[in-house]
């Protein structure tokens, strides 16, 4: 069976992109993607790098290339051509060098991608150069453990683990021992040796899983470094949030932690060109990971610190200084979509400064223009200038033109849906391309996951819209209770309230939209991951016939057992109420868990999970197919043995995305 499906996936795999009019797997995975990595010190050159796969060797690789800032196609250069993988790309502060990884070690060339040379003779995770050129940092892992090979050498084919505390394994990796530190080296053009440890401690930065370079910053005159680090171990680090901002003198190689009076996230420090403030991202409340982003300011010669977002409802991200410091650029999602907004330091007035169905992310700061990353849900991420003033964004790559020029887009749009408690729900519309109002159609409700997590205009390689709608389905996505862009009151309402507000929301969504005279009432599926595959569960015990097929992926089934096998109990703690033990557990465990409802399943289910998802076991799903297996109900059990939370790689994602569409196209066509 293993080798007919992999043949009839290389059999596909051979078709002619060029013949296609509708977005498919295979052209799906032929996209580039697009990363900034950054801008020159003058603001005239954008660095960026491009991913591509080979689905026949089932990889990827990320080479280099360079544009001019106004956008000039004449003036891209692709910089590297190696069979691996280039990244963590900047520009030396003197612009005349550009600096990356290869292969784990630091590698210079030209501007121009000429003149290769190896700065590190050893593997680094991760670096920055000083202010001045005169340094570099890296990170590195420090080994501070035994492992049990170590412990019991004599014993050299035992293969089990010792485990004395909690976070012994997270997101998709084991504990290892390992924690990641900041080293120290004084750099030449003769390159760098091994460095100076500065952190010294069993203690991680930048943050797991997550976390990068965003996390550790140089102060403007290069005399000291701010990192972020989360300085817990064991059942501590498992059910809390709070992580700090710490200052290292590079000198007497002091530090000291600037944020401890915050219990929550403190994140991505940045300084004012002078070096006498401090910005970052915070938290208020510990174990809340979903809490709101606030923007705060320190003072660094009396550290004192103030809230510039305050009375502002909603996230504020990745903030950053304009040249004159003067302003301070964010992203935040507001109804939908995700755009820039600019805030005034002294007024702390905050204003939007981009528009459109679209969503902004990652960008950079020049004195006249943000370069920055874009993307709908009918177009993957491409770069944009974002000038100051009236004119408008203009893009700056646009890798994937000529492909998706053959592909037709379903129109998106939103409406307004009434919920049962009254209040206006955002549902995104995403239609067939070359629609019919006059035919009917199935569709499928989409269940976001997070659960704190917007359903705006993003590009996704696995939850892609525009490839639904390619299938003819009419794609219903709501905005339901929980997430974030609607207030910090709609944000909130869903912790301890998993299968109450926010699912009624979904009822209303499907139910409004089953009004329209396009959509089949009689062929509707519900599909999603995460919370979004415990809401499919959840919906299988509760629909009352709504709908025809389910499909989840990587979802919560059992909450007992998921709340004894996950690894970052603050989520579980902080959005199912705590432990399901105790004189008075939390309500979930009774009213929200869906296999207690599971003798109400009637209806087919394809269940899909990873072998490597640590956030949510293996067993949810296994415990989920078994359950509609062992009463006759119609399902499949799609597992990836080496996948985690997500799907990764080129031939599973094609997989997925085939066994999802049979699946569908046999339930509802």
């Amino acid at each position: 069976m293993k080798n007919i499906l992999l043949c009839l996936l290389l059999t596909a795999i051979t078709l002619p992109l060029s013949a296609q009019n509708k977005m498919t797997p295979e052209l799906l995975w032929s996209l580039g993607r697009v990363s900034l990595q950054d801008v020159s010190p003058d603001g005239k050159t954008v660095l960026y790098g491009v991913r591509r796969y080979d689905i026949r060797e089932n990889s990827g690789s990320t080479d280099l290339y360079s544009v001019r800032a106004n956008g000039d196609k004449k003036t891209v250069q692709q910089l590297t051509t190696t069979p691996e993988s280039e990244g963590n790309a900047q520009f030396r502060p003197d612009g005349k060098k550009i600096g990356y990884l290869k292969k784990g070690f630091i590698w210079e060339m030209d501007p121009d991608g000429g003149n290769t040379r190896q700065v590190s003779k050893f593997p680094v995770n991760g670096f920055k150069y000083s202010p001045d050129g005169k340094h570099i940092l890296y990170i590195n892992d420090v080994k501070y453990g035994k492992t049990t090979e170590e412990m019991y050498p004599d014993l050299p084919q035992a293969n089990a683990r010792i485990i004395d505390d909690l976070m012994y394994r997270h997101w998709d990796s084991w504990e290892d021992e390992s924690h990641s530190n900041i080293f120290l080296a004084k750099y030449s053009e003769q390159g760098i040796r091994e460095g100076i440890n500065l952190i010294n401690e069993p203690f991680d930065t930048p943050l797991k899983p997550f976390g990068g370079l965003e996390q550790i910053a140089w102060t403007p005159d290069g005399k000291g470094i701010v990192y972020v680090s989360k300085k817990m171990q064991g059942k501590d680090y498992a059910q809390s949030t709070n992580s700090d901002i710490y200052y290292v003198d590079i000198e007497s190689r002091k530090s000291r932690n600037l944020t401890a009076a915050n219990k929550g996230y403190d994140l991505d420090p940045s300084f004012s060109s002078d070096g006498k403030y401090m910005i970052y991202n915070s938290m208020e409340t510990d174990g809340f990971e979903s809490d709101r982003y606030r923007i705060m300011l320190m003072d660094m010669q009396t550290y004192k610190v103030k809230e510039l977002t305050a009375g502002y409802d909603h996230n504020a991200h990745s903030p950053a200084f304009s040249a004159n410091d003067q302003t301070i650029y964010f992203t935040s999602e507001r109804d939908g979509t995700q755009h820039i907004y600019a805030l005034d330091v002294d007024s702390q007035k905050i204003k939007k400064i981009t528009e459109g169905t679209h969503n902004y992310y990652g960008f950079a700061v020049t004195e006249d223009a943000l370069i920055a990353t874009r993307a709908s849900m009918s177009a993957p991420h491409e770069l944009y200038r974002v000038p100051f003033g009236k004119a408008l964004p203009t893009p700056i790559t646009d890798i994937n033109i000529s492909k998706l020029a053959q592909v037709d887009m379903g129109r998106v749009e939103s409406k307004t849906v009434k919920t049962s408690d009254g209040k206006d729900m955002l549902v995104w519309m995403i239609y067939p391309p070359n629609f019919d109002e006059s035919k009917k159609y199935p569709a499928l409700l989409y269940c976001q996951g997070g659960p704190q997590s917007q359903v705006s205009q993003f590009w996704s390689y696995r939850w892609n819209f525009q490839m639904m709608a390619a299938n003819d389905y009419i794609v219903v996505a709501p905005n339901r209770r929980g997430l974030p862009g609607f207030g910090k009151e709609w944000n909130d309402a869903i912790s301890g309230d998993w299968g109450g507000q926010a699912i009624d929301d979904y009822f209303s969504a499907i139910d409004a939209a089953v009004k329209e005279p396009y959509i089949d009432e009689n062929r509707l599926g519900a599909v999603g991951a995460s919370y979004g595959g415990y809401s499919v569960y959840y919906l299988a015990g509760k629909h009352e016939e709504r709908f025809k097929t389910f499909i989840s992926h990587c979802g919560l089934f059992n909450l007992e057992s998921w709340y004894g096998t996950t690894e970052e109990l603050f989520f579980a703690n902080q959005d199912i109420g705590g432990p399901y033990w105790g004189d008075n557990p939390p309500k979930s465990y009774e009213q929200f868990s869906p296999h207690k409802f599971v003798g109400n399943w009637d209806t087919p289910i394809l269940v899909i999970h990873g072998g490597k998802d640590f956030r949510v076991p293996l067993s949810e799903g296994m415990q989920a197919f078994n359950a509609a297996q062992i009463q006759g109900i119609p399902s499949r059990f799609l597992y990836f043995p080496e996948e985690n939370h997500w799907v990764s790689t080129p031939q599973n994602g094609i997989l997925w995305q085939r066994v999802f569409f049979e699946w569908l196209n046999a339930s509802l066509k």
